[in-house]
């Protein structure tokens, strides 16, 4: 992925709402051909950053760029290379899917002789092909959101942008979208920029992610870099159990450099470090006769990250 060229890019965008920062300085580039989940809590920006991409709004200061093009002096051309699929799509609910795609192919210029044979291509890839000649009223959630992908499909583009594309769908559909979605970068090749605040459901595609709160870019890089970085100053936490489990287990590993802060509960030590101590921490074990039952870096993998920045609006989502 190192040699491929970049198709989004943004240098130091911000988007301000009077005294209220949506977006904070953000510096992003995204990779032509992959799939790059924009991560974070509901109302952290995330749709902000994608109106000003597509230049639908104009940002207060900095700038974003896409296929080469300047989202705010060159929307149209933005506009030319990108689909984009919100949120909540909107269909008309008399028309059947076949109606409704049409519709679009025909505002985008598609020569009436290949439309047909398009949009039943397209049906067929999104998993539709038996649903597509009913009215959009009756579709599901699930199916509305597989008429959406085949919408933005319809001119071709080498930019998808995708707004909660699993929201409110059930588990077998949401594998079935998800699935969707990587065919779209792995066979199509094309480059798909997803806004989500389900994280796990975004680590199993996704190449690189950005964590986005409170409309800055926390971290950013594969999933298994996020937990380092967004741990910062607050240290790691390392979780460990011992045998036999005795007071002076503590004692022991409140010795070890980095050690800030040590917790314990029903047997489980919880021990923030400055730095992973994982190798001291077994040795002084062992040399000191304790058999080691459990031991796991917490904030190196997404719990940590899902824990302090995600569980809550999740629930609440």
């Amino acid at each position: 992925m190192e040699d491929t060229k970049v198709i989004i890019k943004t240098e130091r965008l911000t988007k301000r709402y009077g005294n209220f920062t949506a977006v904070d300085d953000l510096n992003l580039e995204v990779k032509e051909g992959e799939i790059f989940g924009l991560l974070g809590p509901n109302g952290a920006g995330k749709t902000t950053t994608i109106l000003m991409l597509l230049g639908l709004t104009e940002p207060t200061s900095g700038k974003a760029w896409v296929g080469g093009f300047d989202s705010t002096r060159n929307p149209i051309e933005v506009k030319r290379i990108v689909s984009y699929l919100p949120d909540n799509v909107g269909f008309y609910e008399d028309m059947t899917g076949r109606e409704n795609l049409r519709f679009t192919a025909r505002l985008n210029g598609i020569a009436e002789a290949g439309i047909e044979n398009q949009i039943d291509s397209l049906a067929k890839k999104v998993g539709l092909g038996e649903a597509i000649d009913k009215k959009c009223g009756t579709y599901s959630r699930g199916m509305r959101q597989r008429l959406g992908i085949a919408d933005v499909l319809i001119k071709d583009p080498k930019v998808v942008v995708l707004d909660e594309p699993t929201l409110g769908i059930d588990p077998k559909g949401i594998e079935e979208i998800l699935a969707i979605i990587q065919e779209l970068a792995r066979k199509d090749g094309r480059t798909v920029l997803i806004s989500s605040h389900l994280l796990h459901q975004m680590e199993k595609i996704c190449d690189r992610v950005g964590i986005f709160v409170k409309g800055k870019l926390l971290a950013c890089g594969p999933i298994n870099t996020l937990g380092q970085q967004v741990a910062g100053d607050e240290g790691q936490l390392l979780e460990v159990r011992v045998e036999p489990d005795t007071p002076e287990v503590k004692e022991l590993m409140e010795k070890l450099p980095g050690v800030k802060e040590i917790k314990y509960d029903r047997g489980l030590y919880t021990v923030r470090v400055k730095q992973d101590i994982r190798r001291e921490l077994v040795k002084a074990l062992l040399d000191n006769n304790y058999s080691l039952l459990h031991l796991r870096m917490r904030s190196g993998d997404l719990d940590d990250i899902y824990r302090r920045y995600f569980a809550k609006e999740e629930v609440i989502g």
